[in-house]
């Protein structure tokens, strides 16, 4: 039995540099695109967005003497190769998959519309949707939320190499502890970062749960879809 009928897949650009601290880790790309499929064939439509810092982050950027504009339209690109990249390892498994860009590009990928990504998640094709909003001083978490809200998905996933929402950050503070579930209101009142302030509250307004949870766990997705307690539900 499947928890949900359509998705909203989150991963981070981080999450793709697996061991190299770089790039895209051919081996963690090809785990992902192999969760991913598994779930398909459970008949779930998958969404997903993809962040592009593990090749370039236009804040960080910014800091560091780029334009802010163009160092955002620089992350942009970014989320578009992890999208081709991801592509490419779906097909090469057998998954029908689309690319949507916020941007035109074409050839590279169509240009994104609610109802082209729609249709293909109804034809049973992965669709990635690519360019965050296509526009600067939006982060891919906010682009996320809003594509979530757009294709009307019953969940956001966020995966992230942590299994859930803590106290404080489990990688710097041994006594963190780990909540099964959490309101949008109370992360504001705590300051937890699950996801940019805006991304957040989007979500909050449009009644968009988030689910966070570690998808560096090869078959976690799978046990998500099954209803598996394994992380942590963000809601109203």
């Amino acid at each position: 039995m499947k928890k949900f009928k359509r998705i909203l897949l989150k991963l981070s650009g981080e999450s793709l540099q697996g061991e190299q601290g770089y790039g895209i880790d051919v081996n963690r790309l090809n785990d992902y695109a192999r969760q991913i499929k598994e779930v398909v064939d459970m008949g779930v439509q998958v969404g997903i967005v993809i962040g592009g810092g593990n090749i370039f982050r236009g804040l960080t950027g910014a800091g560091k003497g780029f334009d802010r504009v163009r160092g955002d339209q620089m992350g942009m690109l970014a989320t578009v190769i992890n999208s081709l990249g991801l592509c490419s390892a779906l097909q090469a498994i057998g998954q029908k998959t689309t690319v949507l860009t916020a941007i035109r590009m074409e050839p590279i990928g169509d240009f994104y519309t609610k109802w082209k990504a729609i249709e293909a998640m109804e034809r049973g094709e992965v669709v990635i949707m690519s360019g965050g909003t296509g526009n600067p001083y939006f982060t891919t978490d906010t682009g996320s939320s809003l594509r979530g809200i757009e294709i009307e998905a019953d969940v956001m996933l966020k995966g992230t190499r942590v299994d859930g929402v803590y106290t404080a950050d489990p990688e710097k503070d041994p006594t963190a502890t780990k909540f099964h579930d959490i309101t949008y209101d109370e992360i504001y009142n705590r300051g937890l970062k699950v996801m940019d302030l805006t991304a957040t509250t989007m979500c909050k307004m449009n009644n968009l749960p988030i689910y966070v949870f570690n998808m560096d766990i090869v078959g976690n997705l799978r046990r998500v879809m099954e209803g598996e307690d394994i992380g942590t539900l963000v809601h109203n």
